[in-house]
């Protein structure tokens, strides 16, 4: 995903471990259970990681870097009525303001460089793994809006490819997936928090989603 240069900068970290395994009962929509949750702070950016355990029918998870084409291309581009690319300058009233997520300077579209900040948005599809934070106050939880202002961001991301082949199998294994910040503890503080979680396949398959048990930074905090 990308830096995003704001007060917290933001990264990510997958690894996933798997097996071949035989297809009995193994779905072809896949499916995660929770397995673990860590806090580890660096002198560097702190991370948050989430362990799920995973099983498909197919083994068709995962996107490597080269996997860019529909529908699994990044980003989409409005147009207006005339079919034109939609400009800063010549914005409609329901465009954003302009962010760092939002608008992109001098875009390679179509393998042509377009000289002008364009709006853009992002490609859900683009993504695999989908991760949603929820604040608990007062016994309710309120999502916490990472696409809003000041970030402009998401923890959104990628895993790699399970298998190296397209022949289809049943796998199952584990995705352990690390979100970098510089900010979590300026954030969250104390908050008690969760995590709602899922990932999907190559034919756009969602899991439905594995939600953590509530925490603190402090609760699942690992020693270096």
């Amino acid at each position: 995903m990308k830096v995003v240069k704001v007060s917290y900068i933001i990264l990510t970290l997958v690894a996933a471990y798997a097996c071949i395994a035989p297809p009995v009962d193994f779905p072809s929509r896949p499916e995660i259970s929770f397995n673990n949750l860590e806090y580890v702070e660096t002198n560097q950016a702190d991370s948050l990681i989430i362990t799920v355990n995973f099983r498909d029918g197919e083994g068709d998870l995962g996107l490597n870097p080269r996997d860019i084409e529909p529908p699994f291309n990044e980003l989409n581009y409005p147009r207006d009525q005339n079919g034109q690319l939609i400009t800063y300058r010549n914005r409609p009233a329901n465009a954003p303001s302009f962010n760092n997520r939002d608008w992109v300077i001098s875009p390679l579209i179509n393998n042509v460089r377009v000289n002008d900040t364009i709006w853009v948005q992002e490609n859900p599809d683009y993504f695999n793994i989908f991760v949603r934070f929820f604040i608990k106050r007062s016994g309710q939880y309120t999502e916490f809006d990472w696409s809003a202002p000041p970030f402009f961001t998401t923890f959104n991301g990628r895993f790699p490819r399970i298998l190296t082949d397209d022949r289809q199998r049943a796998v199952e294994g584990q995705i352990r997936y690390g979100m970098l910040s510089l900010g979590w503890n300026s954030i969250f503080r104390n908050d008690t928090i969760r995590l709602e979680v899922q990932i999907q396949d190559r034919q756009l398959q969602r899991s439905e989603p594995v939600v953590t048990p509530d925490f603190t930074l402090a609760q699942i905090r690992r020693s270096r």
